[in-house]
């Protein structure tokens, strides 16, 4: 009977999991393989304890369901983990990494997400996926016309209003089977456009009810697509110290090689959330092209002084990055959106 424990590392697999557990002197307590359904059983018999677990798919349900139970669930970075890892790679040495790594003191954990966080983020992926997919469907259009000698102007708007007009005019020059195709992937570009419509509209639904994103959308530029992506990642920004570190978690800073006291940065890290990068970059550009609006913003004179330094693609990193920051502190020191999320987390 196991009766005091320092940490257990937990290797989430999709059918089973490995766990690893250390006593108060750092030596093995035992090492298991569970199925996912005898989770909650097997921790019911440990002792609480901290338990790490790296960040990937069903870890934010692990770590609920082991909070719960009493324990002190924390999700760690892949990357973190890597320098733990002894020997070859294999789910044991995994879940003894994580078990490791998640004792040390200035590690930055990533924020457990609740359900209704995991939902939106659900369907900013579904959006974005059906985004790429009619995207992809307007190329393979534009490719097959291309192959019959038939170039059409750029645009979606421009291969809607003139392809009917092309196959009507061009029906001699198009073989049937051709037609035919072209007129399914304009079924599929219709149908995707009705898939994209409705996952936008419950997007902007929860954005009207939610504390978080109407504080968010008075910031200029972030409408109800940003908002809610933002609240979805990092809730109430409480994972993070101040808005910097946000923007660097965000991949909008320098990747920084640094060494004898001779600071060398390059282009932007790109880590982190690719998805929220490029909705604030997004939303950057869009600002930048209304600069007879500038002036009305808190930070207008630094937009109009760096217009006149900087490439006009570095000032929209630097310009997404200074409204995630802004981000951060509107959701950070907003005591309404703390009590809301509060009470959601109750419900």
């Amino acid at each position: 009977m196991i009766t005091e424990l320092l940490s257990v590392g937990i290797d989430i697999g999709k059918d089973t999991l490995h766990i690893v557990g250390f006593n108060d002197d750092g030596s093995y307590a035992f090492r298991k393989k569970i199925r996912r359904l005898s989770l909650v059983a097997t921790f019911e018999k440990l002792p609480r304890c901290i338990v790490g677990m790296e960040a990937c798919m069903s870890a934010h349900f692990v770590s609920r369901t082991l909070r719960k139970l009493g324990f002190d669930p924390r999700i760690i970075a892949a990357k973190y983990t890597k320098p733990f890892v002894k020997g070859q790679k294999n789910d044991y040495n995994d879940a003894e990494a994580v078990a490791e790594a998640v004792l040390r003191p200035n590690l930055n954990y990533v924020q457990e997400k609740s359900q209704d966080q995991l939902d939106l983020q659900a369907l900013h992926r579904v959006r974005s996926r059906l985004v790429s997919r009619r995207t992809a469907t307007i190329n393979q259009i534009r490719a097959f016309l291309l192959e019959q000698g038939i170039a059409v102007r750029t645009g979606s708007s421009s291969l809607r209003n003139s392809l009917f007009a092309i196959l009507d005019n061009r029906a001699n020059e198009i073989s049937s089977r051709m037609h035919d195709i072209l007129i399914g992937l304009y079924e599929d570009w219709l149908w995707l456009d009705e898939r994209i419509d409705a996952t936008s509209t419950e997007i902007e639904q929860i954005s009207k009810y939610d504390v978080g994103c109407q504080l968010l959308m008075s910031i200029p530029d972030i409408g109800p697509i940003i908002s809610t992506a933002l609240v979805a990642a990092i809730s109430n920004g409480s994972a993070f110290e101040r808005g910097r570190d946000l923007g660097a978690w965000l991949g909008l800073v320098p990747r920084q090689y640094s060494t004898g006291d001779k600071p060398i940065l390059g282009k932007i890290s790109k880590a982190g959330n690719r998805y929220l990068r490029m909705l604030l970059v997004q939303a950057a550009h869009v600002l930048m092209m209304r600069p007879k609006l500038w002036q009305n913003l808190s930070f207008g004179d630094w937009l109009e002084r760096a217009s006149k330094r900087m490439h006009k693609n570095k000032l929209a990193v630097a310009l997404a990055n200074k409204l995630a920051r802004i981000a951060w502190s509107v959701l950070y020191n907003c005591t309404e959106f703390d009590n809301h999320t509060a009470d959601m987390e109750a419900i």
